[in-house]
């Protein structure tokens, strides 16, 4: 059975920093792309951040470039999202998803941000940031 166990939200003041992990079970890890996806109260689901265990690549939306990192635990089969910097804009739930890595490079290459490329997800972990 394959499961994605998300971990790591909580309540942060602005300017503070928080450390998420995906736990994956149940597949091969190196066969999929991770992607982080948070959604904020009325907001559509956003893809924040993306992992291809393939070939290490990393792929971040704009708003979080420079102050998110996202790597793996290959001994773990985890990855995780540090966010730094956080503003009131992060909050959200998190979202991990695995998506298998297919021939032509999707989903990494290919919109790694579009939900639909993904199979499995995790349960959800709440962000909050305060001002």
């Amino acid at each position: 059975e394959v499961q994605l166990q998300a971990s790591g939200g909580g309540l942060v003041q602005t300017g503070g920093s928080l450390r998420l992990s995906c736990a994956g079970s149940g597949f091969t890890f190196e066969d999929y792309d991770i992607v982080w996806f948070r959604q904020a109260p009325g907001k559509e689901r956003e893809g924040v951040s993306c992992f291809s265990k393939s070939d290490g690549a990393t792929h971040y939306t704009n708003s979080v470039k420079g102050r998110f990192t996202i790597s793996a635990d290959d001994a773990k089969n985890t990855v995780h999202l540090q966010m730094n910097s956080l503003s009131p804009e992060d909050t959200g739930v998190y979202y991990c998803a695995a998506g298998r890595r297919r021939p032509d490079g999707a989903p990494a290459s290919r919109g790694w941000w579009k939900s639909g490329w993904y199979n499995y997800w995790g349960q959800g972990t709440q962000v909050t940031v305060s001002s």
